[in-house]
């Protein structure tokens, strides 16, 4: 069958009604997450993980996918009306939307915001079905030592990718590779760092370490920080409508934004937020109407909004195909999968095609409800923006508790949930970042389950493991990823310490 066939079939799955109703519910807290500044759709999944462990998993899956799509669309609003982002992708739509608001322009500015991550929604999901069944093709011939090079990759690009500091990202990384050690070797059967206590011999509960680092973490940091600013909403004045002068002005920078955010997204050591810098460089270099940027210019929104979105529709693309997660939220989701008993990759393809295809067709109709919900109901998005910090953190807290205690009954993994908490805080008040423990933790067993593998395989000879062109290739990037970033960073440094040397002189 082809790949066309293959997303009709997904669209008669995703339009049943049960998966429309988990597909509403999903873009309407992803967008009021994205709304919220501080709460992105990563500690959104995390929360809703032990919730959803008793729910049908196709539905669930679905539920994510909307968080994820319309996290990155309610962020632009606080981004526009209130200068604050409300998810990291969304700072560059700040420079130019609030100056927009600040103009009496808010109205166009979230009008083609919301229109910008349709039309690149659109395009990114129908690229996503179209390429995914190409690269499930490619990565069928993978084989052990594969895996173990794409799993490195992984770990090294995730790290480099978050936080300021390499060493920071890996140190988070091999304390949730050592987390992913506790319990019983799955080879020999022999405990493992459980220091003889029973609870701890099936190892790290992925849920509870996901709630605690992206949930309880954050309330924590947030109750742990003193000053407190008043934060002033930007009304919407006029109509909400755009002219045809910002049609035209829009329409252009949505579909370079798209083609520009869709591969970064898909790209191991992509990102959002690089699709979106990317985006505006290019409409600030291509528009005919340079004064006007840093003043409010419409295609300073336009383009990086189209990119953010198409991006999250990139990530899914090694996500789905690889097990490969390039983002917070998409290493979130890949223990949603795992909760399942689903592993995401090729195999997935094969041996679950309805439920893949139905989470790639419930994307095209999830767009179609965030334009629904953003443009019409924007008041209301405004109106959440009022919720005192204090009410909003107490519920995540005590969301996250219950949740908790829902999915597995237990005191200990209670006090789990409290200690990786803290945990979550201290890293973040030291700067370390959280998404590679986590990522760690989830695909640390398989590593060591392809490592020893690919061991086995060759008896013992660690050179088998880069005889592979494949192998070699995905190692060569890994180690790229890792030392190009260090050396752009000393260089860095060193220029600034020669110009203030030259400053003093």
């Amino acid at each position: 069958m082809s790949a066309f066939e293959f997303l009709l079939q997904g669209l008669a799955t995703a339009a049943d009604p049960m998966m429309l109703l988990y597909a509403l519910v999903g873009v309407t807290l992803g967008t009021a997450v994205g709304v919220l500044p501080g709460i992105g759709p990563a500690l959104t999944v995390a929360l809703l993980l032990p919730v959803t462990y008793r729910l049908d998993p196709a539905g669930s899956l679905i539920m994510f996918a909307g968080i994820y799509y319309g996290g990155m669309y309610g962020g632009s609003t606080t981004s526009i009306l209130l200068n604050t982002p409300g998810e990291s992708a969304s700072i560059i739509t700040a420079l130019e939307g609030n100056k927009m608001a600040r103009k009496g322009r808010g109205g166009p500015a979230l009008a083609t915001a919301a229109i910008g991550s349709f039309i690149a929604g659109l395009i990114a999901t129908l690229l996503l079905a179209f390429l995914a069944p190409t690269i499930v093709k490619v990565a069928l011939v993978f084989g052990a030592r594969e895996y173990f090079a794409l799993m490195v990759l992984a770990f090294v690009t995730v790290s480099a990718a978050f936080g300021d500091s390499a060493l920071r990202g890996l140190t988070s990384l091999f304390l949730g590779l050592a987390l992913a050690c506790v319990g019983i070797d799955q080879l020999t059967g022999q405990a493992r760092l459980s220091f003889g206590v029973p609870e701890l011999l099936d190892g790290i509960e992925v849920t509870t370490m996901a709630v605690a680092m992206f949930a309880v973490g954050e309330a924590l940091f947030i109750a742990g920080q003193r000053v407190q600013v008043d934060e002033e909403v930007t009304a919407v004045r006029g109509s909400i409508w755009m002219s045809r002068k910002d049609w035209a002005r829009s329409w252009k920078p949505w579909l370079r934004g798209t083609f520009i955010g869709f591969p970064i997204g898909a790209m191991p050591a992509g990102g959002a937020e690089i699709g979106t810098f990317l985006s505006y460089a290019a409409e600030k270099k291509l528009t005919r109407h340079p004064e006007e940027f840093g003043h409010g210019a419409i295609e300073g929104v336009a383009g990086p909004e189209a990119a953010n979105n198409a991006s999250a529709a990139g990530t899914l693309v090694p996500l789905l195909t690889l097990g490969l997660p390039t983002s917070a939220t998409a290493a979130i989701m890949l223990a949603g999968f795992q909760q399942f008993g689903l592993q995401p990759g090729p195999l997935l393809f094969a041996t679950n095609p309805t439920l893949v295809w139905g989470l790639i067709a419930s994307l095209l109709i999830a767009n179609a409800m965030l334009l629904v919900l953003n443009l019409p109901m924007i008041g209301l998005w405004v109106k959440l923006l009022k919720v005192p910090k204090p009410w909003l953190y107490a519920g995540i807290l005590l969301f996250a508790t219950l949740g908790t205690i829902g999915a597995n009954p237990s005191s200990f993994e209670l006090g789990l949930l409290l200690a990786f908490g803290v945990l979550g805080y201290l890293m973040r008040l030291f700067g370390y970042p959280i998404a590679p423990i986590v990522v760690g933790l989830i695909l640390g067993p398989m590593a060591e389950q392809q490592l020893r593998r690919a061991l086995s395989i060759s008896q013992g000879d660690w050179l088998y493991l880069i005889q592979s062109p494949i192998a070699a290739t995905l190692l060569a990037i890994a180690a790229l990823a890792l030392i190009v970033p260090l050396i752009l960073r000393a260089r860095g440094k060193g220029e600034m310490l020669s110009q203030l040397a030259a400053e003093e002189d």
